[in-house]
């Protein structure tokens, strides 16, 4: 009698499982990674006619509900201002958290805070000094576009604080990026 009581509640234990719902909300698979590129438009904050051109590739890690880590390599090298600074270029790799919200009218929203390593490379007197590093920050935000299953086009505005830039001064580049996004998996279908 015993062994059927126990037989009895294995069955049941190994039943309820089955009086879940039947098919998942929303079936996602693989990484809830992206890996984007994209053009730059900054303001170097530089000397006369302080406007360049670059390139800048970042990826995201999608964490949950919209919190994620990006990292974003940036390279400011174009379109010099003037003859009077012909070496003038800005390098930047920085880290940081995102938040994405929910999509309005197809626009999925996003702000970001990232703090790295940025060098400057810039006209001198002294032939030996013409670039340096420092700690750098960004503060942004833009949104996100899908145009085709996990593809998005993106478009990003970022300030950045160059601390203590040649003293106690401080420089402040920014601008607006127009890129893509990979992502490997739709991680803003749960949204």
């Amino acid at each position: 009698m015993r062994s059927k009581l126990v037989l009895a509640a294995l069955l049941t234990l190994f039943t309820l499982p089955g009086f879940s719902q039947v098919a998942p909300a929303v079936k996602i698979g693989g990484l809830p990674l992206g890996f984007g590129v994209g053009l730059n438009d900054y303001s170097i904050d530089y000397g006369p006619g302080r406007r360049m051109l670059g390139i800048s590739a970042w990826g995201d890690y999608n964490i949950f509900h919209g919190l994620g880590i990006e990292v974003e390599g940036m390279s400011i090298f174009a379109d010099r201002p003037s003859a009077v600074q012909p070496q003038m270029k800005q390098d930047s790799i920085k880290a940081g958290v995102f938040y994405k919200t929910r999509p309005f009218f197809g626009i999925h929203p996003y702000a970001k805070f990232l703090g790295g390593v940025g060098e400057i490379y810039f006209p001198s007197g002294n032939p030996f000094y013409t670039q340096d590093a420092f700690t750098t920050y960004g503060v942004g935000g833009g949104g996100e576009y899908k145009i085709w299953k996990t593809l998005f086009v993106r478009a990003d505005y970022e300030y950045q604080f160059y601390k203590d830039y040649l003293g106690k001064n401080s420089l402040n580049p920014n601008g607006v990026t127009i890129g893509a996004t990979y992502y490997l998996r739709g991680i803003h279908r749960h949204y």
